[in-house]
């Protein structure tokens, strides 16, 4: 796995953003760009080519692609496929790292003393980020912005190194602080994991004590312990996620959103909408609308 690593104190330059959806079989055309592109996948699988490498592009997934490399479709995706994507360039020298370079990075970036302020953005090759949620979230409000003809882009750029931030805050620090784990902490982790893949199931504190062998009153303590956060507000939390991302990029009703994140009461799924984001769930669909869609 290769990193991209440049200089952030200034924000990166944002070049465009899009999100494609195909009605049909498509395969990626062939071409050399003199940008970067983020590809996020959205739906179906998306099959291309870089450098001469095969990747598979699963919803959820993340890949960069470099300027002056060809990259194409190696085989057609099948109707439906969607991915979010966005181009930009550093605003500094950007290098590649290998993982050997990147693991001592992590060593300086998670000491006990480390000051939090690194100018540098870490951005993997391609990856699979354990809160994909905020990523499009955010993609979503740097498509907004864009396509409400600001009287300046540089919201754009700014949005955008927001989201390269995140995205490397997911998936290269957390890495290294899963290596790091004890055995409880490994438990957690793998509640975690099995709370964020069934958050959008009627699920509570209870079932996943149940599931994992644990009291429920021992384990809700134990988990905010670790995590800062009771279990059962901790799983509230991740279907508060997923409907905010839902919110932001279809025009579903609020009856079906709360359904698709395991709440059947769509008077409670607004209640907790509200605590939680400060404003009812239609105010938040609102707040961030205006899209870039291009298909084929």
């Amino acid at each position: 796995m290769k990193f991209l690593k440049t200089d952030i104190r200034n924000p990166v330059e944002f070049i465009s953003c899009g999100h494609f959806i195909s009605n049909v079989p498509w395969t990626h055309s062939k071409r050399s760009i003199d940008s970067y592109e983020v590809l996020i996948g959205v739906h179906r699988t998306l099959y291309i080519t870089q450098n001469e490498v095969e990747y598979e592009l699963q919803p959820g997934q993340v890949l960069l692609l470099q300027p002056g490399l060809v990259h194409y479709g190696h085989k057609p995706c099948e109707e439906g496929v969607s991915f979010y994507w966005f181009h930009f360039i550093p605003s500094a020298q950007a290098e590649w790292l290998d993982e050997q370079e990147m693991a001592r990075v992590w060593q300086i970036l998670n000491e006990p003393d480390a000051d939090r302020n690194c100018t540098d953005m870490y951005l993997p090759l391609m990856c699979t980020p354990q809160a994909v949620e905020r990523i499009n979230i955010l993609f979503q409000q740097l498509q907004h912005v864009v396509n409400s003809n600001y009287y300046s882009l540089q919201s754009a750029h700014y949005l955008t190194t927001s989201l390269l931030i995140e995205l490397t805050e997911q998936t290269i620090t957390d890495v290294y602080r899963s290596a790091q784990q004890n055995k409880g902490d490994r438990n957690i982790a793998e509640i975690i994991e099995w709370v964020r893949i069934h958050a959008a199931q009627d699920i509570s504190a209870a079932d996943v004590a149940r599931r994992f062998n644990y009291n429920r009153d021992y384990l809700s303590r134990f988990f905010k312990k670790k995590t800062g956060y009771n279990l059962q507000e901790y799983i509230h939390l991740l279907k508060i996620a997923k409907a905010k991302d839902i919110l932001s990029r279809s025009s579903a009703s609020i009856k079906l959103v709360s359904a698709t994140v395991g709440i059947e009461d769509e008077k409670y799924f607004m209640r907790l909408f509200k605590k939680y984001v400060q404003m009812t769930p239609t105010d938040y669909r609102k707040a961030y609308y205006k899209i870039h869609l291009n298909n084929h």
